[in-house]
């Protein structure tokens, strides 16, 4: 038993012995940092793509909803130019201009019908109210 007791570990040995461990755990840590580097770079950038293409989906998502009320908007839009080509014909006009009291030579040029045309639309629509 004696010879346990001559067996002395002092606080600067403790030191240097805690110092070696953490170096060779540290080495070791490197070591399997570097060589699994690719696959943790691979997870990484997997989780980046996945960001960027949820930002992209989110962003194609909202142009996509602008384009459709957009386009809604232009369909209203010919809708109304198409009820109004169909309004706006040419005897239309003569009768709108008949009933602002314009004469007949006025109605047939600026309306490009006849003058027997313009007589009849005048004489029929002079009186009435737009």
């Amino acid at each position: 038993m004696q010879h346990l007791e001559s067996f002395v570990i002092t606080w600067r040995e403790l030191l240097i012995g805690a110092v070696l461990v953490l170096a060779v755990y540290i080495a070791e840590m490197l070591l399997l940092m570097r060589s699994a580097k690719p696959r943790g770079w691979r997870i990484w950038q997997r989780g980046a793509e996945a960001h960027a293409k949820s930002r992209e989906v989110q962003s194609l998502e909202l142009e996509f909803t602008q384009l459709k009320e957009q386009v809604d908007r232009l369909q209203k839009e010919l809708e109304q130019l198409k009820a109004q080509q169909v309004v706006a014909t040419p005897y239309t006009h003569a009768i709108q201009m008949a009933q602002q009291g314009l004469n007949v030579n006025e109605v047939a040029a600026s309306c490009g019908i006849s003058r027997g045309e313009a007589e009849l639309i005048v004489a029929l629509h002079r009186n009435q109210p737009p």
